[in-house]
């Protein structure tokens, strides 16, 4: 992978644009960045304006440990035009963060995720990573701490990709990247490593996803797949139903193709030409894992269970688990 110069983007801060330079060779990156853009999504100019309005200051200490943060001497008037600024980017799914003295605490809490799967990562000093379906970056900075040399993180959403943006507005690193792609549309690149984190449940070929994450890795790279999963036996494949059935949905999300158990986990990696292959985490996700925040406000895990019991989905089906594994390209 290469860096084959800057973007200057007629509407992005100087700051910005030169943070968003090409990743590699080729024709791929010619027009992502007009994704930054009201044609792309109709509040690009509010959250333009909200980039524009954060104050200018100068962190004295930067973290990427659980919260990632960047702190230092703040006014209280500054204090509030981050606040208010930041707010404009809700809402903030992964984290948590602190910018200052804000404290995002964000829907989920992603660093529960990344203790549950660091421990059985690789030696990653030095190694460039893809994160698909980044979100807002929290993994890609939790994988610089560890090591890394760089991350690439790809996701559709334009919010997050901007969400990323004002972090790095006070992170300041070229190391971390959040760009406005789908998984598809990238080249095969041969990283180190690869994170797809609640993705794969969203494809319709849970297999042809898997193979092609693999496919991004050199040989001897290593796969993190992490996904919703059922207890054993109980595959589910919720949006293959009729679209005014009860079980359409999973946990009221929409797209939900198929919910594997851990054992067609394992062989999905297998198949996609894994060694290796092992399962390091399953856990139930709780409340206090994802729930709504002052910084997330609208519908979370909570509203997702049956009231009445609350190891089911209001549709029905057992409430959700979450499985890591990991695998080497063989």
């Amino acid at each position: 992978m290469s860096e084959l110069g800057i973007f200057h983007h007629p509407t992005l801060a100087a700051t910005e644009a030169a943070y968003l330079r090409q990743f590699a060779d080729g024709p791929l990156f010619a027009d992502w960045v007009q994704r930054f853009s009201t044609s792309a999504h109709g509040d690009f100019t509010r959250w333009q304006a909200a980039m524009a309005a954060l104050p200018r200051l100068n962190p004295t200490n930067l973290s990427f440990g659980d919260r990632v943060s960047a702190t230092g001497p703040v006014t209280r008037q500054e204090s509030e035009q981050l606040q208010q600024s930041l707010r404009d980017f809700m809402p903030w799914r992964k984290g948590p963060f602190q910018l200052f003295d804000q404290r995002i605490n964000t829907e989920w809490r992603s660093d529960w995720k990344w203790q549950r799967l660091a421990p059985h990562l690789p030696n990653l000093t030095g190694q460039r990573i893809l994160d698909v379906g980044s979100g807002n970056g929290y993994f890609g900075w939790r994988l610089l701490g560890a090591g890394a040399k760089a991350v690439l993180g790809v996701d559709p959403t334009l919010l997050f990709c901007m969400q990323h943006l004002a972090i790095n507005r006070y992170l300041a690193s070229d190391a971390n990247w959040v760009l406005p792609l789908k998984f598809e549309e990238l080249p095969v690149m041969q990283f180190d490593g690869v994170l797809s984190m609640g993705v794969v449940y969203h494809r319709r070929d849970p297999q042809e996803h898997v193979t092609a994450l693999v496919q991004q890795l050199k040989p001897g790279g290593w796969l993190a797949l992490e996904s919703l999963v059922m207890p054993q036996g109980g595959a589910i494949y919720p949006a293959t139903q009729p679209k005014d059935a009860p079980g359409h949905r999973y946990a009221r999300m929409r797209n939900v193709w198929c919910v594997p158990d851990t054992h067609q986990m394992l062989n999905w990696m297998q198949q996609a030409g894994c060694t290796d292959v092992r399962l390091v985490d399953e856990n139930i996700t709780t409340i206090a894992e994802q729930q709504p925040t002052p910084w997330m406000t609208f519908e979370s895990l909570v509203h997702t269970l049956n009231p009445q019991d609350p190891t089911q989905t209001v549709e029905g089906y057992p409430a959700p688990r979450r499985a890591i594994v990991l695998g080497t390209r063989a």
